[in-house]
């Protein structure tokens, strides 16, 4: 409802009565955000497992809807009182959006911008002469106010010139010799870097964020085609389509070399996901020109425990679920693995010639605790009720050792923890005798009985997580990513995917701006001997000084 004061009567009681429609239409309103945003984090909650396909469309659309709500109710809301920006490091926080009802009840936050942003004085300076008498103006104090502008990206070509020149006494052509590979070990030669791609047009920048674009920004290409046009270039998508090859062919030895860091750890988190591939060979059957491929993730996480290693995690696709293809990912790896239950898992549990197995099971309970939020929320039971209560008051321990040392945690959990899990396996197998064997809510608390020990280890090692979201989370770019660019061409644009998220996704987790980190690292890998990459991994990285490379500028 919008009206202009002329438009407004002059009747006291028509205006009261105006302003009584219009705050039962804000509280109506109001209502309706609240919803919103309480169906949001529930459906966050549950976001995984069976059906998370359906879930995580219900949250867009609800998102959708919750955001046109907020854009109409700027529209006509009166000015804002001028505001400031905060000037803070701006971190990724994936890790715990939407996770209770609590944030959204939180205050609004200000903008941040990072420490680095670039900022510009401009003053409306009234002269040194007052404007009435004439007489001399002194500074007396100023009132300052924040605008948050922005540079709008632009293509910029760069010509590298090569002038050839003779020398007047032997007559001698010297010129330098063009950017290219170096070979491994031979000093540098010229000005600027060597072209990541080379053949190409691309720049490390541009590549840079032609990635970011397509793989954390999960822009299709055509689209980043219309963005270009739109800066003045046309740029074909089969064009981009080789630029994305080509560097992704030039970062894979940095690729191998996270990927086999990662998966080095003694302590691992894993999880897979379904993404649509092309099937060639089905190409003219009826609705079959698709296959299921997977993407795995094996996540490093030591924060929790203030360990030393820093985190990072390795995808890898492969074209079907079977278990050879999580055994020969780890199949130089020991120790420690967290999980879903997962039987292509299983044989990685089994005891070897030496008796012992190559990876300890940790189960999650968040798995666990989905299976009881479900019976409950279908079936309102009582039992399912109170099996939320119990391992939510292990949730609860688990937020104050968070970021603690192993052994407090082990401690903490030894002494109050451990009565809880001793206490809710007691509970369990007594419910069991009077519940029907074949209800969801007795398969809950079998899968948590039949696979005990791998519920309880995270009581004897102050290490191990209660539950496997850190693999999760790295799920959520996958699940985002399928519904902007639908499939992979095919196996292979399944592995150029997981190998692009492996760099993108332990960058973002070492607090880094995945887009700067890649335009220096294409700038500078083709530089890199074999021995000295690890400099480039996402933990080790340090920028170039700006000007220091003329290719990236």
């Amino acid at each position: 409802m919008s009206h202009t004061a002329a438009s407004l009567p002059d009747d006291p009681a028509a205006l009261k009565e105006m302003i009584l429609q219009l705050q039962a239409s804000l509280r109506a309103h109001d209502l309706l955000v609240q919803s919103l945003r309480m169906r949001i984090a529930r459906l966050r909650r549950q976001a995984f497992g069976k059906g998370s396909e359906k879930i995580a469309r219900e949250i867009e659309q609800l998102e959708f809807a919750l955001e046109n709500l907020q854009v109409a109710e700027a529209e006509v809301a009166p000015p804002p009182e001028p505001d400031s920006v905060e000037t803070a490091p701006i971190c990724s926080t994936s890790d715990d959006q939407g996770d209770t009802e609590a944030t959204e009840k939180a205050p609004r936050r200000r903008p941040r911008v990072s420490p680095d942003t670039p900022r510009e004085r401009r003053e409306l300076d009234p002269g040194d002469t007052c404007p009435e008498c004439g007489g001399a103006l002194r500074l007396v104090g100023e009132d300052v106010s924040q605008i948050l502008e922005m540079i709008t990206a632009r293509l910029k070509l760069i010509e590298v010139a090569r002038p050839k020149k003779s020398c007047r006494c032997c007559e001698k052509m010297v010129q330098c010799p063009a950017p290219t590979r170096r070979s491994a070990g031979k000093p540098s030669t010229g000005r600027f870097a060597s072209p990541p791609h080379p053949g190409s047009l691309a720049g490390p920048s541009l590549l840079a964020f032609i990635l970011v674009a397509k793989y954390d920004d999960h822009l299709p290409l055509y689209r980043l085609n219309e963005i270009f046009a739109r800066m003045g270039a046309d740029i074909p998508d089969t064009t981009l389509a080789g630029w994305c090859g080509g560097a992704m062919r030039t970062l894979a030895p940095l690729v191998e070399l996270i990927r086999k860091d990662v998966l080095a750890s003694d302590l691992l988190h894993a999880d897979d996901t379904p993404i649509r591939v092309l099937d060639r060979a089905k190409k003219g059957e009826l609705g079959k020109g698709v296959k299921e491929g997977r993407i795995w993730a094996y996540v490093r996480d030591q924060r929790p425990w203030s360990g030393t290693a820093p985190p990072a995690v390795a995808y890898h696709f492969s074209p079907d679920r079977k278990g050879e293809h999580p055994q020969k990912h780890l199949g130089a790896s020991k120790g420690i693995l967290q999980a879903d239950a997962y039987a292509g898992f299983r044989d990685l549990y089994l005891a070897e010639g030496n008796g012992e197995a190559r990876f300890q099971e940790a189960a999650c309970w968040a798995h666990l605790r989905r299976a009881f939020f479900d019976v409950e929320k279908e079936t309102g039971s009582e039992i399912a009720r109170e099996a939320l209560e119990r391992i939510g008051a292990l949730y609860d321990i688990e937020a104050q050792i968070n970021g603690r040392s192993a052994d407090e945690r082990h401690a903490v959990r030894q002494a109050h923890s451990r009565p809880k899990v001793k206490a809710f396996k007691v509970w369990a197998e007594e419910n069991l005798d009077y519940i029907s064997g074949k209800s969801d809510l007795a398969k809950a608390f079998r899968y948590a009985l039949n696979r005990w020990d791998a519920f309880c280890l995270f009581l004897e090692d102050g290490r191990v997580a209660i539950d496997n979201n850190p693999a999760e989370r790295a799920m959520r770019p996958i699940g985002i990513g399928r519904k902007n660019w639908l499939f992979a061409g095919n196996d292979a644009g399944g592995e150029t995917l997981a190998r692009a998220m492996t760099l993108i996704e332990s960058a973002k987790l070492s607090g880094l701006d995945p887009q700067a980190y890649l335009a220096d690292v294409l700038a500078r890998i083709n530089d890199h001997i074999n021995p000295r990459l690890y400099e480039l991994l996402p933990w080790n990285w340090k920028p170039l000084p700006t000007g220091d490379n003329k290719i990236a500028a």
